[in-house]
């Protein structure tokens, strides 16, 4: 129905309720009303005809949609009917001159206002009950019972297009149990989720506690992980979109909500001292790391940010991301490759950077085991291309993105990033230019890591493929490392290799049974665990830092320092053109020379042909 004829039903539906109202109230009080008295009630009735309907105009009650009627509404009612009620009989008695009869004119107003209301309200039980019989739902279990959890379990009732219907709380409230919320049952604590989703056959379970810490709503994820229900989650408060609550917001639970790691602190005072009104560049911009790193770098109101990539398409992405988000924010962006000398001098030329994030650097160890060059060519001599250019420019800080995988390594891709350490730490002994590297694992999300891959695999029904049920890897969010590398570039002196804590180590065998439970599927029945087979380059476990390395501690109870090295210029030199000289040669040549340069460097016995998944 459109709204003008929606306006007209409304309109003739209210009209007849004051028409009714009025000899309702004359039968019901018995009111003699002959003579004057009739006059005036007659002209009572004509006026509020008239006055109702403008009056609820007045009050935009016509422009309500009314299956998502609430309290609001009928104190909107109460209002628009007190005032028609007595406007009306104002008007009738100047009119007429007459005194009506009080008791039949309250009893008009409580009538017109009861069925008023209750006409409403009736269209809404009905739509309600009409749309709970014909729409195909997922029974859901609601964890929460504050503001937040009635907050999502109303949208849900009242959404036609949701497809999740509410139909019990869980919340560690004592006081809440075995009540009712919203109508709904409080089944009882965290300890009741199994109970409770095997009791009212629960399909789906959404976790409505924005304001819980990370600990606590990963303790609640676990129990729930005891379940086949399908997990949701309510982000944090400090995540929602503009800090409001609606079921547009309600995602996927993720793996580092299973970490139960909280926010990290950080010195922002410290932090933009060295970034703000700075000229910051960074490279590999448009990746995973580069990118989050020019997002958290745009708060601290740098002078200007150089995006520096190889892909048009990723530094276009990030480009358009921080002018939307960031107006007045001064970006350059450069498509330019690390291994092009010349290009990155006149970048250093033409911009004078102050600060050097150099995130560039191919990174995929299966793939830079058959490609070998390629991963000395762009982490070792584009490093040095960059860093070369950071000092020769005046530079006063460079910060290199470094791995884990340096650390006694067994890849090329990791033996080349501990070459790139190394470069940058001989270089520090004479420059100008503070040189560090900040050292990390494995980040959940980025591109060619495991949890992409494990989630298209329980897409499409699996098997999802672990290649060692041993496999042990550290693990932190995009968002954390990169809050934790700015923060190291504010410790920075020189020379050091930064160590973030990366929490406790994770087995991808868990990690791979999480995220098949966490879409609602049971590991090895509905979706089966394949291993593959450790591949060449891969270690069952990763270390973060080499026996000869010290460990010393920061400001930051996150953030270590390795021991310098002290690395020789010349000696340095000589390694890189001894490396130089074997790109393009045969491989066992380049591992061969790379184990000399890097003697903790562990060569694959062999390499064989490798799946890209």
């Amino acid at each position: 129905m459109n709204y003008k004829k929606r306006v007209a039903l409304l309109v003739s539906v209210d009209i007849s309720i004051v028409w009714l109202g009025f000899f309702l109230a004359y039968f019901v009080t018995g009111t003699d009303v002959i003579g004057d008295r009739w006059s005036h009630g007659f002209m009572f009735l004509l006026v509020s005809t008239v006055v109702f309907p403008a009056v609820m105009f007045r009050f935009k009650l016509y422009n309500r949609i009314w299956q998502y009627a609430s309290v609001g509404e009928l104190v909107s009612i109460f209002k628009a009917s007190t005032i028609a009620c007595l406007i009306s009989y104002t008007i009738a008695t100047i009119c007429t001159n007459v005194m009506f009869p009080v008791s039949m004119t309250l009893m008009m107003y409580q009538t017109v206002l009861l069925l008023m209301g209750g006409v409403r309200f009736v269209w809404r039980v009905y739509r309600d009950s009409y749309l709970a019989r014909n729409k195909v739902q997922r029974r859901t279990l609601i964890i929460g019972a504050g503001d937040c959890g009635m907050i999502i379990a109303k949208e849900l009732m009242f959404d036609r297009t949701a497809q999740m219907s509410p139909v019990a709380f869980i919340d560690d409230d004592p006081a809440k149990h075995h009540h009712q919320v919203l109508g709904l049952p409080v089944v009882g604590g965290r300890n009741h989720i199994v109970g409770a989703v095997e009791q009212y056959a629960i399909e789906d379970i959404v976790i409505a506690l924005p304001s819980a810490s990370k600990k606590d709503v990963s303790s609640i994820i676990e129990a729930c992980k005891l379940t086949k229900a399908k997990l949701k989650i309510i982000p944090r408060i400090g995540d929602l979109i503009n800090g409001k609550i609606t079921i547009n917001e309600i995602r996927d639970v993720e793996v580092d909500d299973l970490l139960g790691r909280e926010p990290i602190k950080t010195d922002l005072q410290g932090i933009a001292d060295y970034i703000e009104d700075k000229i910051i560049l960074v490279t590999g911009a448009g990746g995973s790391i580069g990118s989050e790193l020019c997002r958290q770098l745009s708060t601290f109101r740098p002078k200007k940010i150089l995006l520096l990539g190889h892909g048009e398409n990723s530094i276009y992405t990030i480009e358009t991301e921080l002018r939307e988000k960031f107006r007045d924010l001064s970006l350059e962006t450069i498509i330019a490759d690390v291994q092009d000398r010349s290009r990155i001098e006149d970048v250093f030329r033409n911009f004078s950077p102050q600060i050097v994030f150099h995130a560039a650097a191919h990174k995929h160890v299966p793939l830079m085991e058959k490609n070998p060059s390629e991963a000395i060519k762009n982490n070792v001599f584009g490093t040095k291309n960059v860093a070369d250019c950071a000092d020769r420019y005046g530079a006063e800080r460079f910060v290199l993105i470094s791995t884990d995988k340096a650390v006694n390594p067994t890849s090329v891709m990791g033996t080349t990033k501990r070459v790139a350490e190394m470069y940058i730490q001989s270089l520090n002994t004479y420059s100008r230019t503070k040189f560090a590297a900040v050292r990390f694992g494995n980040v959940l999300g980025s591109r060619g890591s495991v949890i992409p891959k494990f989630k298209e695999q329980i897409r499409k029904g699996g098997p999802v493929t672990v290649t060692h049920p041993d496999m042990i890897r550290y693990f932190m969010t995009i968002p954390e490392a990169v809050q934790l590398v700015i923060q190291a570039g504010a410790f920075l002196e020189g020379g050091e290799v930064f160590i973030l804590d990366m929490g406790e180590p994770v087995k991808i065998l868990e990690l791979a049974k999480d995220l098949i439970r966490l879409s609602g599927f049971e590991p090895n029945v509905d979706i089966e665990i394949a291993y593959s087979g450790i591949r060449p380059g891969e270690k069952l476990f990763e270390e973060l830092l080499t026996e000869e390395e010290g460990l010393t501690s920061t400001k930051h109870d996150r953030i270590f320092i390795g021991k310098p090295m002290t690395l020789l210029k010349n000696e340095m030199e000589q390694q890189m053109k001894r490396m130089e000289a074997t790109v393009g040669q045969d491989s066992d040549i380049i591992r061969s020379m790379l184990q000399t340069i890097v003697p903790s460097y562990s060569q694959p016995d062999k390499v064989k042909d490798l799946s890209l998944v």
